[in-house]
């Protein structure tokens, strides 16, 4: 695979969801509109250990906010970006330069400086995905409108 593709391969990203315990979210929001909350919020009530990476917060959901990665005391499995593509490099230096496994952007958060970092670093590339959507796409739990029902099907309610 070449090209932006290749950070989408979906064996690749299995992978990568089921090797992460630890997840540093870059750009995590205390505001519970913002899509990094939802996410962060998900991704924690399905048993993920989430460290806030923001440097305007304190805490986020319950959790000790860090204004940037190399501040943050304890191992990282993946760095999940909710940043502008222009501030990939960085982050992706400092992704390699904790050790995480993997860096993972969010949609739109694409940069090909930034990959190519962090791969030259050995760290896992996975690009204009989002982690929650793929997290509920391969555990079986996406929804058409991205909830959980518990049940599994493929016609929608009210229409049987």
């Amino acid at each position: 695979m070449t090209g932006p593709d290749r950070y989408q391969d979906p064996l690749t990203i299995q992978r990568v969801l089921h090797s992460t315990r630890t997840i540093a979210i870059v750009g995590l929001s205390g505001n519970e509109l913002r899509a990094s909350h939802f996410v962060g919020y998900y991704l924690k009530r399905h048993g993920y250990r989430i460290i806030p990476v923001n440097p305007r917060e304190k805490e986020i959901l319950g959790e000790t906010s860090y204004a940037s990665l190399l501040d943050v005391p304890e191992p990282v499995d993946l760095v999940n970006v909710f940043r502008a593509p222009d501030a990939l490099p960085e982050i992706a230096r400092e992704t390699v330069a904790i050790g995480a496994g993997a860096l993972w952007c969010q949609f739109g958060v694409i940069n090909e400086e930034g990959a190519r970092i962090a791969e030259d670093g050995g760290v896992t590339v996975v690009m204009d995905r989002c982690l929650k959507v793929e997290h509920a796409r391969f555990a079986g739990r996406m929804h058409w409108l991205g909830f959980n029902t518990r049940r599994i099907t493929s016609v929608r309610a009210g229409l049987q």
